[in-house]
């Protein structure tokens, strides 16, 4: 298993930063390589991701969300065997450090070279990167999901 972990700033309150990223559907308007999710149910998606040419299907199931702190998740069949969590951190009231904590388990010669050259640390600053050039761009999140799992 490899492990990434990655933070940034965004310019908007904890609440807006944590609903917007319960909204999984949104996610290839900001992540590089996921073509398109659905959500299935309140706690499964279904992704397909196109990254450096391989193409991956998957089901990721929510195991734990509190509002304005966590959503947490792991993978379930699928292509793809990963795990993660992104926090939600107070810094004053217009703003919020985003935090991605992931483990993913790189199948292949291609992907296992890709992830000792740092490939998957670098999508995910990326992704970082444009989630908040999304977020602050809006002023406000697309929709929201409070419940908790």
């Amino acid at each position: 298993m490899s492990q990434v972990e990655q933070s940034i700033e965004v310019a908007v309150p904890v609440s807006a930063a944590y609903n917007q990223w319960t909204q999984f559907e949104s996610f290839p308007q900001f992540m590089e390589g996921v073509e398109r999710i659905e959500q299935r149910t309140q706690t499964l998606t279904h992704w397909k991701t196109k990254i450096a040419g391989v193409e991956r299907e998957f089901d990721a199931e929510i195991t734990e969300q509190i509002p304005d702190e966590r959503v947490a998740w792991t993978s379930v069949g699928g292509e793809a065997k990963q795990a993660g969590v992104v926090t939600f951190h107070y810094i004053d009231d217009n703003t919020t450090k985003v935090m991605l904590q992931l483990d993913y388990d790189p199948e292949g010669l291609a992907e296992t070279v890709g992830d000792k050259l740092g490939f998957v640390k670098r999508q995910a600053t990326g992704d970082l990167k444009r989630f908040k050039q999304f977020i602050e761009s809006r002023g406000a999140e697309t929709g929201g999901w409070r419940g908790t799992v």
